[in-house]
């Protein structure tokens, strides 16, 4: 019986025939990886781990955090025009000075009446005064200090939200990048079944030269749809590989060791992910946008900021109370002296500097409250595309599903036209790349929909690190569910 393709493909091992798909052989790779080595997937980096370390570690963070405490330093500056202050004092001095040597004489409790001899109170001999005190002083009425008090706590406020915002954010950006290497991954994997089949077809094409049932064109076309797949999976591997490495980089690491996500990660399954993100969480109970209360504290700041900046006009009153010693011979010697006062003062024009900070600061309030209605529009608007994009993303997903499963169909039905003479080899190349196309898009389709979800909860406030229950793991489940669509 002369050869046919039929049973021409019964002389070509089974390990050349398309019969298998690149996701069915990522998902069968996937799942023997998962059996014989589930230690090794055991210590992969999940989501939740990737979250911790971002919060504790992410650059981002670390710089809000530190911007937090400096602010909050300020704020402990701003009470010194509120709260006491005590201050310790010595000195020493040696003079001719005849008002200082009387004062000196006085303030030790030594005056005889030899002092106020003429001759003596006018050339008198040197004296030495050791001169030790203690300093108690009390603002009482500082209206511009109780005003930046208010306006450093406000601005302390504005920084936590604003450092609650970065940690929420970045949590995205983990979400984005985490998912990111897991689907960079996944292509390679992808990439990697339809690169065997394709030189699986580039050797049988080269069999069937031999026997005259293709031309040698056929076995050329076959040979560079093969080079093709071959020059797109090094791509991916390399794109994967930096993928890694970016991961790193939002965790905070040296980017130049990536990072570990285990074995063969898989995305999770379309079905997990509708179920986590699909269910609309507006309606879920939630606060405010921690950027928009930054925003509102920074605008109470600059309003309390413009007053105190206006309360510098106004008259000051304070107290002070002190014990002095004053001694010829050590410091805090001889008799004591207290002295309690009540001390005011006005400056009702100080110079232009005063009149430049009010003015400053009413420029400044004006900005603040352009940043708060800001903050509120673009929370709306975000709200509004948020929404948008994800609806998008689940259309794109259900669209990704079904032409996945559709250019499987189709290349299964080729490869049988194929074996029976009925199709060109050209027709079976372009039936692979198809399907292999629809499985990247696929996998494309259900990032775009995470990172959709991320940004769809920041948009509303809502911690992106619940989707930690979307943790991409190489368990059975989890093949089963990408070999089944």
């Amino acid at each position: 019986m002369p050869p046919t393709r039929a049973n021409m493909n019964h002389t070509v091992s089974e390990g050349r025939k398309p019969k298998s798909y690149p996701r069915r052989f990522a998902a069968l790779a996937a799942a023997g990886l998962c059996l014989l080595g589930g230690s090794r997937a055991g210590a992969q980096l999940t989501l939740r781990d990737a979250f911790r370390e971002a919060d504790r570690a992410a650059y981002a963070n670390r710089v809000a955090a530190g911007n937090t405490r400096a602010q909050g330093a300020q704020a402990l500056g701003a009470l010194k025009g509120v709260l006491p202050s005590v201050r310790v004092e010595a000195g020493y001095l040696r003079t001719t000075d005849p008002i200082g040597v009387f004062g000196s004489t006085m303030r030790q409790r030594s005056v005889t009446q030899e002092n106020f001899d003429p001759q003596r109170l006018n050339y008198p001999s040197a004296t030495s005064n050791y001169q030790g005190g203690i300093v108690l002083e009390q603002p009482l009425v500082n209206a511009d200090a109780f005003s930046g008090r208010r306006a450093a706590v406000h601005a302390t406020d504005a920084a936590r939200a604003s450092e609650e915002w970065k940690r929420l954010s970045t949590r995205v950006d983990v979400v984005r990048a985490y998912f990111g290497a897991v689907l960079a991954a996944e292509r390679v994997t992808t990439l990697q079944a339809a690169a065997r089949a394709a030189h699986a077809h580039a050797a049988q094409a080269e069999a069937m030269v031999k026997q005259g049932l293709v031309t040698r064109s056929d076995a050329l076309l076959a040979g560079v749809r093969a080079g093709e797949m071959d020059g797109q999976l090094a791509e991916a591997e390399g794109g994967a590989a930096t993928a890694r490495r970016q991961l790193a980089v939002v965790l905070g690491r040296d980017g130049t060791v990536p990072a570990d996500l285990g074995t063969r990660p898989l995305l999770p399954s379309s079905e997990r992910i509708r179920a986590e993100v699909a269910p609309d969480t507006a309606a879920d109970p939630q606060s405010s946008r921690s950027d928009v209360r930054a925003a509102a504290e920074g605008l109470a700041a600059a309003r309390d900021d413009k007053a105190r900046a206006r309360s510098t006009l106004l008259p000051r009153l304070n107290g002070f109370a002190r014990y002095d010693w004053n001694s010829p011979t050590r410091l805090y010697a001889g008799d004591r002296n207290w002295t309690v006062g009540v001390m005011g003062s006005w400056s009702p024009f100080a110079g232009p500097g005063e009149l430049a900070d009010i003015k400053s600061a009413d420029a400044r309030a004006a900005t603040a409250q352009a940043q708060a209605d800001a903050a509120r529009a673009n929370a709306k608007l975000e709200d509004e595309q948020t929404r948008t994009a994800l609806t998008v993303a689940l259309t794109r997903l259900g669209i990704a599903e079904r032409a996945a499963a559709q250019s499987a169909e189709a290349h299964r039905i080729v490869s049988r036209k194929y074996d029976g003479g009925l199709a060109s080899v050209v027709e079976l190349l372009d039936a692979q790349a198809v399907e292999t196309q629809s499985a990247l898009a696929l996998s494309e389709a259900r990032w775009g929909t995470i990172v959709g979800g991320a940004a769809r909860r920041l948009a509303l406030g809502i911690d992106p690190a619940t989707l930690a229950t979307l943790d991409a793991t190489n368990t059975v489940t989890e093949v089963n569910d990408h070999a089944a669509e």
